[in-house]
């Protein structure tokens, strides 16, 4: 990854936390979950899908942008937006500006999309880091 691409992800990351004010879909619609591309307030997964089509704009190819769902240090649901590098995996997270590698982050990782196909889903299994450092070396298609 060029400095100029790290760069561009802290930007993001921190221009989308910033610019987003954490709500619930239930308090945003009315709904326990919606889907959508925040403009002023969301919910994780909505600061996720703002994330990866800003990056994606600046040249990120979508392949490297993955949702990836997690458990929290509570033990509960969470999304953030992992970024794929030949240096690892990065993960993007609503809930700091930081951008941390994946082993640095103390959630346990559960899915993520697929980068051969953002249908599908990628089941990420054990919590040991893989020898390459990418989380992708430890999953399997589910």
């Amino acid at each position: 990854m060029t400095s100029k691409q790290w760069n561009l992800l802290y930007q993001v990351n921190t221009y989308v936390n910033e610019k987003i004010a954490p709500m619930s879909d239930e308090e945003l619609y009315g709904q326990a979950e919606r889907w959508e591309y925040p403009t002023d307030a969301g919910d994780c997964e909505d600061y996720v899908l703002l994330k990866k089509r800003y990056l994606e704009g600046l040249g990120f190819p979508p392949e490297a942008l993955l949702i990836t769902v997690v458990l929290d240090e509570k033990g509960e649901g969470h999304a953030v937006l992992t970024v794929t590098a030949k240096s690892g995996d990065f993960v993007l997270d609503n809930r700091r500006n930081e951008i941390l590698r994946w082993s640095d982050v103390s959630y346990r990782f559960l899915k993520r999309q697929s980068a051969e196909d953002p249908t599908r889903w990628v089941a990420l299994t054990g919590d040991a880091p893989v020898s390459d450092g990418n989380i992708a070396g430890g999953a399997r298609d589910k």
